[in-house]
């Protein structure tokens, strides 16, 4: 692995170098591991998360050492650099039409695709379901059991490289046209409402005690949210700017996926 990451890091700060084979080798090793969830961009520690950024650096890389060629399924065409994930029931993976995955995305067992869409570098891991029309950008991170209902997009991130992805932790469940973009990460057991829109500027603002309380660019473990709006000042006057509410934290008795939309009707929250 030392050897692979220095292969990369040297063809990183001497893009001549794409030209020798061995590199052009170590960038594809680097791919197919991402691919069969053997090296992941971002991996969780004990506290907190690493991005590996040698690793998105790679990513990067596979980019101008590909050429670009005709992929056709059927009677569908596509012209692009990369390959579509193949051998999806080797794989123990669901995929109904038009799901796309492109190589170098890792799908775990049990993942159900929907008409849906996920890039290179991201991974999915067990028992997630990606919803109709919903998007996993590059590199971002979908832990067990997540539900990504239809329409929802979370943000890919390849530069800058020390740029941390989107992160949804385990079983949490993101409801409908939900956005979450730029390394915004959603703890374990989190649920948001339709609708939520959450980047880094976005205030997380916490309602359930006596005054409110401030997160930026997390949202913690079980919270329940859903979108609110506060007033600020402009030069013009004073005017709404969308935010995520804390209204509540997610019960025991939702803990099972069939009941996750429980989370939400326990406080009178659109799905």
């Amino acid at each position: 692995m030392d050897s692979l990451q220095h292969k990369i890091e040297d063809a990183w700060n001497d893009r001549a170098k794409l030209g020798q084979d061995d590199i052009r080798q170590a960038i594809s090793e680097v791919i197919e591991m991402l691919d069969t969830g053997k090296l992941r961009v971002a991996e969780p520690l004990e506290k907190g998360w690493k991005v590996n950024e040698w690793i998105k650096k790679a990513v990067i890389l596979y980019f101008p050492v590909r050429e670009m060629e005709e992929i056709k399924v059927g009677p569908f065409q596509f012209h692009d650099k990369m390959a579509l994930k193949t051998n999806y029931k080797e794989k123990g993976v669901r995929v109904v039409p038009h799901a796309i995955a492109r190589y170098g995305a890792y799908i775990s067992k049990g993942v159900i695709l929907m008409p849906s869409y996920v890039n290179i570098g991201a991974y999915v891991d067990k028992g997630s379901m990606v919803d109709t029309w919903a998007t996993v950008g590059s590199c971002a991170q979908i832990g067990e059991n997540v539900h990504l209902s239809g329409g929802v997009g979370i943000g890919g991130v390849l530069e800058p490289v020390q740029a941390a992805p989107v992160i949804i932790e385990d079983n949490c469940f993101i409801g409908s046209r939900c956005i979450v973009v730029e390394g915004i990460r959603i703890e374990k057991d989190a649920v948001l409402g339709a609708n939520v829109v959450i980047t880094q500027s976005t205030k997380i603002i916490d309602v359930t005690g006596n005054k409110p309380v401030e997160h930026k660019g997390v949202v913690p473990e079980r919270s329940v949210v859903i979108p609110g709006s506060y007033t600020k000042k402009f030069p013009a006057g004073e005017f709404q700017v969308p935010c995520a509410l804390i209204i509540g934290k997610r019960k025991k008795s939702t803990d099972k996926k069939t009941s996750l939309n429980d989370a939400l009707r326990d406080y009178n929250v659109a799905v």
